[in-house]
């Protein structure tokens, strides 16, 4: 490996090699970030559905009791 490395010219192991490397790290990076703030997303929008659906049970509670009163 560094009988390539060395067999490269200097302005590829010096420019070309990191710009690539920095591609490949954002791409990684950035579908990590989409898998994390997708979970999350998903998981708060279960969490807000559901407390609508607990919200809306209480406001049926709340009107059944006053219309039996």
């Amino acid at each position: 490996m560094t009988e390539i490395w060395k067999s490269l010219p200097g302005w590829v192991r010096h420019i070309v090699v990191p710009i690539i490397v920095l591609i490949a790290a954002w791409t990684v990076i950035s579908a990590v970030l989409g898998a994390v703030f997708g979970l999350v997303g998903f998981l708060v929008s279960w969490v807000f559905k559901i407390l609508v659906i607990v919200a809306l049970g209480a406001v049926v509670v709340i009107l059944v009791k006053k219309a039996s009163r």
